[in-house]
């Protein structure tokens, strides 16, 4: 539909919109009710289930454009990319949303590229002024905010996960499904040889409600077997500095941080992290910050919410502790 607002879904490549998706959708549904028009999803999968597309449209997409190929997964640039950019070409929407994950900070990237468009990358409001969209997006490390808008559509921004608002579900809501054709563009390379999915078991760390981070002062990597278990006791995702990640104690999808994650979850704790500008412009976002360190002077004390200046080798047991009297009663 002319107008619409699109919506390209994050799955979890067993045919499940992921619930970032919910975030997004949200937010197009929102913008697009103001704007006259609705809310649509775009996904390209390699096997979409009926469970995902009543999914999605019980988080407010009115249509899902479904593209579903074998050659889609595992996901590369520039298959998908000029897939959406023809599609885009014939319905021409006027917003295109993705999520802030690594998948989509590339994909919205290069279709900006490709249909010579603006892209508010990382954007943490988005307001209609008239008939013109208003991006608001952090700068600087996340010191400053900025304002940005389009000299015309499409509208193409990443919006940052746990920030914007889903819809409250609309059971029984059941999309219009289309199904264009599709011509994937011939392989030019293979980078990918195998992939292999490692489980914590623990949520993932850009959807999470809830990180427990640590830093340096983790001393080794054995040591985030503490982290691990706190976070388990209260159902959150294990984060890590660049430092820890770049001492080998963490594998780089942990890492919280510019070049890493950024992350905006309702509780951030962090453990032996100093708050280099590097690590708070990937969390200074998140609702409330607890910061445990041992220098009283260290830079995570200016934005947390609350400090603990001690050890956190006894301080994460002590709340491992409490936590479990408390959700045990």
């Amino acid at each position: 539909m002319a107008g619409a607002f699109w919506c390209i879904v994050e799955d979890d490549r067993q045919g499940n919109p992921k619930k970032v998706t919910a975030e997004v959708l949200g937010e197009a549904s929102r913008l697009a009710a103001q704007a006259g028009g609705q809310a649509e999803a775009v996904w390209l999968t390699d096997k979409a289930t009926e469970a995902g597309l009543k999914l999605l449209a019980e988080w407010g997409a009115k249509r899902v454009w479904l593209c579903e190929n074998p050659g889609f997964a595992p996901y590369r640039g520039e298959v998908w990319t000029p897939v959406v950019a023809e599609l885009a070409a014939k319905e021409a929407p006027k917003a295109i949303f993705g999520a802030v994950t690594t998948r989509q900070r590339e994909l919205l990237a290069r279709l900006a590229a490709r249909v010579g468009a603006g892209l508010a990358a990382d954007s943490t409001a988005l307001a209609l002024d008239g008939e013109r969209l208003v991006a608001t997006r952090p700068i600087y490390a996340g010191k400053l905010l900025a304002k940005m808008t389009w000299a015309k559509p499409p509208w193409l921004a990443t919006l940052r996960p746990n920030v914007f608002r889903a819809e409250d579900p609309q059971a029984g809501a059941s999309p219009a499904v289309e199904r264009p054709a599709v011509r994937l563009p011939a392989e030019q390379m293979k980078l990918v040889e195998r992939r292999e999915e490692a489980s914590t078991g623990l949520p993932e760390l850009a959807e999470a409600e809830v990180i427990v981070s640590g830093g340096r002062g983790m001393k080794g990597p054995e040591n985030f077997v503490i982290l691990e278990e706190l976070a388990r006791v209260i159902g959150a995702a294990v984060g890590a500095s660049r430092a820890a990640v770049d001492a080998g104690w963490r594998p780089h999808r942990f890492q919280v941080g510019q070049t890493g994650r950024t992350v905006s979850p309702k509780l951030y704790l962090a453990f032996g992290i100093s708050g280099a500008i590097q690590h708070l412009a990937g969390m200074r976002t998140s609702k409330v910050i607890c910061a445990v360190n041992k220098d009283s002077e260290a830079p995570i004390f200016k934005i947390a919410d609350y400090g603990i200046v001690a050890d956190l080798f006894e301080i994460a047991p002590l709340l491992t502790q409490e936590f479990k009297k408390l959700l045990e009663k």
